[in-house]
């Protein structure tokens, strides 16, 4: 639990602290000192009675009481009972331990780690790493890495499960102008992790004073559930978060009898649970960094943006991303697009992207900016291109870019890619507190995913059309396995799925007397086996009573059959919906393009129950296919909606049965209005 002592302390003690900076108990003494901590600073050596100017104490027991922080740079197996004595005898309620050899090396080191999470929970106490780089405020800097960046109140909250990644992603935020507010290595994360310290980060908040910018990097997400409530609560109170999850999935591996079962994947609920979350989801440290010093310029409230530029190829290349990433660069044109282009050099540009020539000036940007701002009603944003060949200085025109960034109402993104013609002038303008974008195609493809990154959705479980008594008698009443299709076809109808009527018997006469109700042509199936088309399972057509017998007769032939499942023969289009339940996190819903479309293409998209319509809806629009769902080349579409609705539905079923571990409907068979489940499987286990 983050406590006041950690964030704020009125003294620290760095355990194990040395002469030599190169060590982690030197540099991080020393960068503590170096960072201007404000209060009282102690430290302990069992060697020395003073370590870079400080009185050291020979032994914990020797300090002061009231000691608010320690930091521990000793071996693992010292720590458990160091511990014991700040805690108990010295009132010391924040520890950051640095030291490695605990958890993540092995089950001795497991149990140190237990004996120290144990002894501090004792005290009400906080706890960060074991095996971490340590913790940046604006009160003190108690690491032992450099770069320490710029820290100010309204930078970033940056939380990572990995203390060299966060270095990395320091330095590459700083390189961009990025501020950051708190740094957290939260280590083993043994009693606070990501999750714990964005939930402080969200109970403390308060408007105006906390910082609105979260970044995170997880290795694993070890409490999805709060993780998922904290992030959507800062978010709906204006906060942005991006995050890194590393670890790729186990989908490659998995051993799954269903489409579902092998199309998920713990990565894909990560995903699924972002997006809910209203998370901007990035792959890299680059990507983090160039997202977050977006985050850091006023929000774009439209997709259309200007172009201005002294060199063509980024613009083209911009445009290119920008277009590809969903946002627009439209023309300008028009008196007051004249009007501008008479204030530059012949030859210039003014259709979009803005090309004011390499001989372009700073009175020139000026004018551009201008005319962006209030002459041209349609642009919402502006990004500036402006490098230097290295025959002159750039200064006046940062200096105009700077100025004008704080005078205009709309979003102006700098791009500044030689980093090193004019390397002073581009630390200059980033010292005077902007950030900058050295890049133009990771500039924007960084904006087109804050752009499409959803508001979080906290839906809540609807039951309109979900009879949630009858799914629970008849979940009650299963046994653990595939359920029979007639249980199946009793928990599609109590969540209100339209489905092609069965029969299923294993004597012929019973499907013959079936025919007379739906007709020929039929559709047969085998009921046993899990995988009935590479059996031979799967019959379509069969218009006659002698074919309906010989196939009834040869399907009774396969391994594990049962019985035989009589269906009339359909036509649409093939949907499919699938679930599966991944701890944690609940069900992880898929939709998606049936039949051959999930089998080769995979292309499904997914959402953690439970959905709501318009969620459901964002997830049929955002597949790859969604133009044939649409209607393509004069073929009639599917209804959306109708589509929608019956994914959302299933999705509060679940809710109300967790014992379904997967679910398959493969396929919907879907024509305009018309959708209805042709064949399910559900996997319970209790």
């Amino acid at each position: 639990m983050i406590n006041e002592q950690l964030l704020n302390p009125k003294s620290i003690v760095v355990v194990g602290a040395s002469d030599d900076v190169m060590k982690p108990g030197g540099k991080i003494l020393k960068n503590i000192v170096d960072g201007n901590y404000k209060g009282d600073l102690y430290v302990t050596n069992l060697k020395s009675d003073e370590v870079q100017g400080i009185k050291s104490y020979r032994d914990v027991a020797d300090l002061p009481e009231n000691i608010d922080l320690a930091v521990l740079a000793i071996a693992a197996k010292f720590c458990p009972q160091t511990i014991e004595v700040l805690a108990k005898q010295k009132g010391t309620k924040a520890f950051i331990i640095i030291s490695a050899g605990f958890s993540e090396e092995n089950e001795e080191g497991a149990a140190l780690e237990h004996q120290i999470v144990d002894t501090i929970n004792e005290v009400g106490g906080c706890l960060i790493g074991p095996n971490c780089v340590g913790v940046l405020t604006t009160n003190h800097s108690s690491v032992f890495t450099t770069p320490i960046p710029a820290l100010e109140p309204m930078g970033a909250d940056f939380i990572s499960g990995s203390g060299a990644t966060a270095v990395f992603i320091i330095e590459a935020g700083m390189a961009k102008g990025l501020k950051f507010n708190s740094v957290y290595s939260v280590g083993n994360s043994a009693q606070t992790g990501v999750e714990e310290v964005l939930e402080y980060l969200d109970n403390t908040y308060v408007e105006g004073k906390s910082s609105k910018i979260k970044l995170l990097y997880l290795e694993s997400v070890n409490n999805p559930q709060k993780l998922l409530k904290h992030a959507s609560s800062l978010i709906n109170k204006g906060c942005k978060i991006a995050a890194v999850k590393a670890g790729s999935s186990d989908a490659g591996s998995r051993a799954a009898s269903s489409h579902t079962g092998a199309l998920a994947s713990s990565d894909l609920a990560v995903d699924a649970l972002f997006k809910k979350a209203g998370i901007v989801r990035c792959y890299g440290r680059e990507e983090l960094a160039n997202v977050a010093a977006v985050f850091m310029v006023e929000e774009l409230k439209g997709k259309n943006v200007a172009i201005i530029t002294h060199a063509g190829g980024p613009a083209v290349m911009l445009t290119d991303a920008l277009s590809n990433g969903g946002l627009e660069v439209p023309a300008i044109e028009g008196p007051k697009a004249e009007a501008l282009l008479e204030k530059l050099y012949p030859g210039s540009s003014v259709a979009n992207p803005i090309d004011f020539l390499a001989t372009g000036t700073a009175e020139q940007l000026g004018d551009i900016i201008d005319a962006c701002e209030n002459d041209f009603d349609h642009i919402d944003a502006m990004a500036v291109v402006f490098g230097s060949p290295g025959l002159f200085s750039n200064e006046e025109v940062y200096k105009v870019l700077h100025q004008k960034i704080r005078e205009c109402k709309k979003p102006i993104y700098p791009i500044l890619p030689s980093v090193v013609n004019v390397k002073d002038d581009i630390e200059m303008f980033i010292n005077m507190g902007n950030v900058n974008f050295p890049d133009e195609v990771l500039f924007g493809n960084a904006l087109s995913k804050i752009y499409n990154t959803s508001k979080p959705v906290m839906a809540g479980v609807n039951n309109d059309g979900v009879d949630v008594d009858e799914v629970r008698r008849i979940i009650e009443g299963q046994e653990d396995g595939y359920a029979a299709p007639e249980v199946v076809q009793q928990l599609l109808d109590a969540a209100g799925v339209p489905r092609v009527k069965e029969f299923v018997s294993d004597k012929v006469e019973d499907l013959q007397a079936a025919v007379a109700e739906v007709g020929y042509p039929v559709v047969m199936k085998v009921v046993g086996p899990v995988h009935k088309s590479d059996v031979g399972g799967v019959v379509l057509g069969v218009d006659s009573d002698e074919q309906l017998k010989a196939e009834f007769d040869r399907m009774m032939k396969i391994e594990d059959a049962t019985g035989v499942m009589l269906q009339a023969m359909l036509s649409g289009k093939e949907l499919f919906v699938g679930a599966t339940y991944e701890p944690g996190f609940g069900h992880m819903v898929l939709c998606g393009m049936g039949g051959i479309f999930i089998e080769v293409l995979k292309d499904v998209s997914s959402g953690l129950a439970p959905l709501n319509h318009d969620e459901a809806l964002g997830m049929i629009r955002g597949l790859k296919s969604y133009k044939i769902i649409e209607g393509v080349r004069g073929q009639k579409g599917i209804d959306e909606n109708k589509y929608a609705e019956i994914v959302a539905r299933l999705s509060n079923m679940l809710c109300h049965a967790p014992e379904i571990k997967e679910m398959d409907i493969n396929p919907l068979l879907g024509e305009g209005e018309k959708i209805v489940a042709v064949d399910a499987r559900i996997r319970i286990e209790k």
